[in-house]
């Protein structure tokens, strides 16, 4: 019976579904974390009577066929990268993004990453790196004796020396888009990695067209609105039970059938 097939797919794909959230849902206060959303197509179609053909030899076309559908697949989970709310944290090495733009990162084994987390630290040799230790790039590298680091909205990185008048100009941060953000791959760890969905990267200044402006002393927080994410939970769930529902009714519609011939 293909009910059962049918449902089962159903299921499968609600599962899916529900994992997806439940990610969503467990890093809601993860820093810079974009929810994903699972995404559906039909299956194909078997042909009981097609459409478009004369039912006899010198009839008029079939208006209607009668096409019985295969159930769902997954097509793809989709990464959506909308601004999450930005909350002050008063560390002067935190950076919130406002607007489009990744940061860019080089891992210990020299690839180069990307992410929106910017919750950044000093090394033992004065580097900016991540809460991981991975370099910031371009490297910035600050004086022993700053006493004060000042990051303004265009990236400028400037470090406040004793008995200088003027601060003093360390370097300046880029951002990178993507023609495709959602193509993006996540690796985890708040990071993303160019793929060929994704387009190549797109490097400017914070503040230029296209680019969003640095926040220093803010960190971004998840786009996960928490609401949303239990509503959908919900409606997950229940079309979960609806398709186990299809399977026992499949079921006992068969158990009918046996019965009746024995």
């Amino acid at each position: 019976m293909r009910a059962l097939a049918i449902a089962a797919t159903g299921m499968s794909a609600q599962q899916t579904n529900v994992e997806v959230i439940a990610n969503n849902i467990a890093n809601i206060n993860t820093t810079g974390f974009k929810r994903a959303r699972a995404e559906f197509a039909d299956l194909l179609y078997q042909a009981e009577r097609p459409q478009g053909i004369p039912n006899r030899d010198g009839g008029e076309a079939i208006p209607e066929g009668a096409m019985v559908g295969l159930g769902v697949r997954t097509v793809g989970i989709r990464n959506l990268h909308t601004q999450g709310a930005l909350t002050q944290t008063g560390n002067s090495l935190d950076l919130a993004i406002n607007g489009r733009g990744m940061f860019e990162i080089t891992t210990p084994n020299g690839d180069t990453v990307y992410t929106r987390a910017g919750s950044f630290n000093r090394s033992a040799t004065g580097q900016l790196v991540t809460s991981d230790g991975y370099t910031v790039n371009p490297a910035i590298t600050f004086p022993q004796n700053a006493t004060d680091i000042q990051i303004n909205e265009s990236g400028q990185v400037y470090a406040v020396i004793p008995n200088q008048t003027n601060p003093q100009l360390l370097g300046q941060l880029v951002l990178v888009n993507f023609a495709n953000e959602s193509g993006l791959e996540p690796l985890g760890d708040n990071l993303y990695r160019e793929t060929q969905a994704s387009g190549q990267p797109v490097t400017g200044v914070a503040g230029d067209t296209g680019f969003g402006k640095v926040q220093q002393g803010y960190l971004e927080s998840s786009n996960v609105d928490p609401v949303k994410e239990i509503t959908e939970l919900i409606a997950a769930q229940r079309s979960y039970e609806m398709n186990s529902k299809v399977i026992q009714a499949a079921d006992e519609m068969a158990k009918t059938v046996s019965t009746g011939i024995r």
